[in-house]
């Protein structure tokens, strides 16, 4: 089924391209088929069962990377859990547990890669929306995507307000790291509370700033031609 809870998402946002990283069995992927049938979607997805069945839901163009994106090229441990979409490169804690219910049941190694080391992606149709749902591995995949968030309009990622994955950077780390880089939080979705603990996780979805980097630099030319138009006037 495409994740439904998401739907209000694509009042704010229109997709071209989505880069969907956790791309699971392909629940984000197929509602954006849904709403974008010419979209191109690139879903990263490490887990094998998963991702078979991505590819069997979700219509082209699709293409599905077997890795896992990171802020460093490396194999990894890929901790596997009872609930498989809370499987991460971090390890669960006892917070994750109390909350969801998820324990760790196995391991298995796998291939993590820089975005921009496996994605060309000046290349892709815009606008671009990166969406992430990688337990606890967010700051590390945008990170490493540093060089090319320039070219991405949109992301849309769960957050942690509470540590559920050791060394797991929480929501407000994220969001600084993203406004440092031309982003701005639009607005909170799916609001997650636990018993006993609280407010827990939400989906964010931050948008390049009008003072971001790029925009800055239009505006700059902007004010140069116009001031070189004025001396030539």
């Amino acid at each position: 089924m495409p994740a439904l809870e998401h739907g209000r998402l694509f009042d704010d946002v229109s997709v071209a391209t989505l880069i969907d990283v956790g791309a699971n069995r392909g629940q984000f992927s197929l509602l954006v088929r849904h709403r974008f049938p010419k979209a191109r979607i690139h879903a990263f997805e490490p887990l094998a069962p998963e991702r078979e069945r991505l590819q069997a839901v979700v219509s082209a163009p699709l293409t599905c990377h077997p890795v896992a994106l990171g802020a460093t090229r490396r194999q990894a441990t890929f901790h596997v859990t009872s609930k498989r979409d809370s499987s991460s490169l971090l390890l669960p804690g006892a917070t994750q547990q109390a909350a969801s219910g998820v324990t760790r049941t196995g391991s298995i190694t796998v291939q993590v890669e820089r975005l921009p080391d496996v994605l060309d992606v000046a290349g892709l149709p815009r606008p671009i929306l990166m969406k992430l749902d990688v337990q606890g591995g967010e700051l590390d995949v945008i990170a490493g995507a540093a060089s090319v968030l320039p070219l991405i309009d949109a992301i849309y990622t769960e957050v942690s307000f509470v540590t559920l994955y050791e060394q797991q950077p929480l929501a407000t780390e994220i969001t600084t790291f993203l406004d440092q880089h031309g982003f701005a939080l639009r607005g909170v979705y799916n609001h997650f509370f636990s018993p006993g603990i609280g407010p827990t996780q939400a989906d964010f979805l931050y948008v390049r700033s009008a003072r971001s980097p790029r925009a800055t630099a239009a505006s700059a030319s902007g004010e140069a031609a116009a001031s070189l138009r004025h001396e030539h006037a």
